[in-house]
């Protein structure tokens, strides 16, 4: 897809991934939408040109209202970027219902809910593309981060069978797995810190600006996965090849023993 002029609509665009993809998008011609909670935020980041929606998104209604000012202000939607999503550190056995029902709703139920007004745009349009930001997670299973895990390979399963529901269409689904990405996501978590071993692991992360321009990269070229850095297909191979052997490196981390 050739960005120029194209309206993209970005979740959780106030800081992170979505802060950098909005300039990643903006500086190849693109127009923009932009949600998240916080105005303020959002406003230096449109930088006075996008459509500003400022709310929960795991509410509906500011869904469906974020949608509607889209489409009045572009008349259309070409790039929806599913981005926003929250974690949450605590053992699957005893993670709190409410937390986990608030994961799921941000990182799952709000990704279907923006899908389902998006796509029905973009079939009359004959053409769009569905981003969603899944998760070097969403991959391979990370025992500090199961709950978390489990929302990802099901956004990851989710766009799959979207790409196969609306290529007729015209509408494409991409999936995004970043790995260790240098943001606010492990101080704004639900609950729970991450091993300390995992901290210790920050100087292998990579920016939210790599980040964006790979998700960029990746829409220009219509690429069904892209995995960013790319070393995590590595993981992915391995964890197919050595299941035990990775299954006990992922465990040492979560226990931080010294493996």
């Amino acid at each position: 897809m050739h960005l120029q002029g194209k309206v993209v609509l970005i979740t959780g665009a106030s800081d992170g991934i979505g802060a950098a993809c909005a300039h990643a998008f903006r500086s190849r011609g693109a127009q923009l939408s932009l949600i998240a909670r916080t105005r303020e935020k959002l406003e230096r980041v449109g930088a006075d040109e996008a459509v500003i929606t400022a709310g929960d998104l795991k509410d509906p209604a500011v869904r469906a209202a974020c949608v509607e000012a889209t489409l009045l202000r572009y008349g259309r939607i070409d790039v929806l970027i599913n981005n926003a999503g929250v974690g949450l550190y605590v053992p699957s056995w005893r993670a709190p219902e409410q937390d986990v029902r608030d994961m799921l709703e941000l990182n799952l139920y709000a990704v279907l809910g923006m899908t389902q007004l998006v796509v029905p745009a973009m079939k009359r349009q004959g053409a769009g593309t569905v981003v969603n930001i899944s998760s070097i997670a969403g991959l391979v299973t990370l025992p500090w981060f199961t709950l978390y895990s489990a929302s990802k390979f099901a956004v990851r399963s989710m766009t799959d069978g979207l790409r196969m529901e609306l290529r007729k269409e015209g509408v494409h689904a991409m999936t995004v797995c970043p790995g260790y990405v240098r943001t606010g996501f492990q101080e704004n978590v639900l609950a729970g810190r991450p091993p300390d071993k995992l901290w210790r692991m920050r100087r292998f992360a990579i920016t939210a600006e790599q980040c964006a321009e790979a998700i960029a990269r990746g829409v220009e070229r219509d690429a069904r996965t892209v995995v960013t850095p790319r070393i995590g297909w590595a993981l992915l191979a391995a964890r197919a090849l050595f299941p035990r052997l990775i299954d006990g490196r992922l465990e040492g981390i979560y226990r931080g023993l010294d493996l």
